[in-house]
């Protein structure tokens, strides 16, 4: 099947061509954003500098893409397991941390999450303007939480609980540390809130002597048009050795392919109906995944999505339900977010306290991918010729992206879609 894409695509071009069409194809997509971005900026951030403020939410889209594919690759290097991330969230989280430092703390978190060309104090305004992109025209609500809970010693100020709650659609409340169960039960309760009852167990066990944790919660729910009457139980081949049965989704008609010859990899779009789509990124037989994640950054994200081009295909793909918890702060120490966690860290803008340190920073992501957004008889075209056949039947990566502004909503590694 590679073969047949590769050929599918090297066109007039040629493959020695690849790499400078990834470098140049990257700018009308952002120009065209640009432009969409601008048009939709409230009217109180658009007064006297629209076309800046375009710019800098544009920024921002990128940052947080730059961010996400930095974290990814991080998390993903620990485990040889399935990988499941909410970077769009956990951008969120991060950014209203910022909101509440000050000093050398704030200009790192800004650096660490790749803005740091914006000015701090229109970040919130500018999240909030990305995130009314991401959610707009109808598209299904983000079942995501962003929670800022300091220890009950903190309280937190009244403009930065209006901030977190009005900037970042986040919450924001002292918890009792001193009584563990308790923090942990709340905190959970609040997950399972935000996420529709979704996402449970948020949290484990909490230390009493916690001062501030940084908490996500996220849950998707796929729109793709796949019909449950067509699907069947193949082989997906984990491993040279492992071997297990997966429900087969299927579908038929025109597609998005593009491949990268320097990968050996084949980019297929799923567009879904709630204005996102999902990259799934399948290597070459015998190539390994994780020499694809070594090089995964946004730049090539953006620059494979510029090379789509459409073709008549079948394509099958495993139903999946991914559950995921992470603890990240050494992730995020190790992608030079340090001070935060320090003594002498300065987070006194949300509670007036510079002893205030952040102790962990907890996500936990459930993605479901199924036949559910398909309406009854979808997920069929028919041909006068039978087109070739994309089964992923292996290993692979995936990206759903919100398509209107870049944002990377989900990514993850799919090793074995039965656990």
């Amino acid at each position: 099947m590679m073969k047949m894409m590769r050929r599918m695509l090297a066109g007039e071009a040629g493959a020695r061509d690849n790499a400078a069409n990834s470098r140049v194809m990257v700018r009308p997509v952002r120009l065209a954003l640009a432009a969409l971005l601008l048009a939709l900026l409230p009217p109180a951030a658009a007064q006297g500098a629209a076309g800046a403020a375009g710019a800098a939410v544009l920024e921002l889209s990128g940052g947080s893409a730059d961010f996400a594919a930095r974290l990814y690759r991080a998390v993903a290097a620990r485990t040889d397991d399935n990988v499941l991330l909410a970077p769009f969230a956990l951008s969120a989280g991060l950014a209203a941390l910022m909101s509440g430092a000050d000093g050398a703390t704030r200009q790192q978190l800004l650096q660490g999450l790749g803005l740091a060309h914006l000015d701090a104090q229109q970040v919130p305004d500018l999240f909030q303007s990305l995130r009314n992109l991401v959610t707009r025209d109808g598209a299904a609500p983000l079942r995501q939480g962003v929670g800022v809970f300091p220890s009950q010693r903190f309280q937190v100020s009244s403009p930065y609980l209006n901030l977190v709650q009005t900037k970042y659609h986040g919450n924001t409340g002292s918890q009792t540390y001193t009584s563990p169960q308790e923090a942990q039960d709340v905190i959970n309760r609040w997950g399972m809130e935000q996420t529709g009852n979704r996402v449970q167990d948020l949290v484990g066990p909490l230390d009493p002597q916690t001062q501030l944790l940084l908490v996500t919660a996220a849950f998707y729910q796929s729109q793709l048009s796949f019909n449950a009457s067509f699907t069947q139980d193949e082989r997906f081949y984990v491993d040279r050795y492992h071997i297990v049965q997966v429900p087969m989704m299927f579908q038929s008609g025109k597609f998005f392919l593009a491949y990268d010859p320097s990968l050996k990899l084949g980019v297929l779009k799923l567009p879904m109906s709630d204005g996102t789509a999902m990259l799934v990124l399948l290597p070459d037989e015998n190539v390994d995944i994780t020499s694809v994640e070594e090089e995964l950054t946004a730049e090539r994200v953006r620059a494979w999505i510029a090379q789509l081009k459409k073709t008549k295909l079948e394509v099958q793909l495993p139903r999946f339900l991914l559950e995921k918890s992470y603890s990240l702060r050494d992730v995020l120490q190790r992608l030079d977010m340090s001070e935060v966690f320090q003594d002498g860290a300065d987070l006194s803008n949300i509670a007036g306290d510079k002893s205030l340190k952040l102790s962990e920073v907890f996500q936990k992501t459930v993605v479901s991918v199924d036949e559910s957004g398909s309406a009854d008889g979808g997920g069929v075209s028919v041909f006068s010729s039978l087109p070739p056949r994309l089964t992923i039947n292996r290993p692979f990566l995936f990206l759903i992206y919100q398509e209107g502004s870049g944002s990377f909503l989900y990514m993850g590694r799919v090793v074995n879609p039965t656990q």
